[in-house]
């Protein structure tokens, strides 16, 4: 039996395994200057140099995604509880009118912009939705989670208090 198959199928899985520990929860630009933007949809508008002296929920999100409508009521319920967090939800939805019909039946009451060309999600290094990362008051990313999450967890909620 020839061997060769054998190595390259260990190797594969090797370098799959590999890569594949890395999902990103842990990206190069963590402990350093979150990415700076300035975003607006036409109805909202964020500019994230202003937000400085606040802790940033970014969360990069879409409508159509179900791991997103999933996380969405704890997300509203971590606005809800606290307040003095500033949650910016970024969209990559394309149709407005989808996105904005979805915003009134789900009562979404927190800062929601809509990113239909994936400027945010490109400079942040996206690739999986949701993801939110989590801005200190400096303005240093501290954490990345994926997928969606349960914020109103209270190893969640302290992390995000002590910051």
């Amino acid at each position: 039996m020839n061997p060769v198959p054998r190595i390259a199928t260990a190797l594969t899985l090797s370098l799959l395994l590999v890569t594949g520990c890395d999902r990103g929860s842990h990206p190069h630009n963590i402990d350093k200057p979150a990415p700076e933007f300035s975003i607006t949809d036409g109805t909202h508008s964020v500019d994230l140099s202003k937000l400085r002296g606040h802790v940033v929920v970014l969360n990069l999100w879409a409508t159509w995604c179900p791991p997103c409508i999933e996380e969405l009521p704890s997300l509203l319920a971590l606005h809800q509880k606290m307040p003095n967090l500033e949650i910016v939800a970024i969209s990559m939805d394309q149709d407005p009118d989808v996105y904005h019909q979805f915003l009134v039946q789900h009562h979404v009451n927190l800062v929601t912009i809509r990113d239909a060309d994936q400027r945010i999600n490109a400079l942040y290094g996206t690739v999986q939705i949701p993801e939110t990362y989590i801005i200190d008051r400096q303005g240093t990313l501290r954490r990345k989670f994926i997928g969606a999450q349960d914020w109103t967890d209270p190893n969640i909620m302290n992390y995000l208090a002590k910051m």
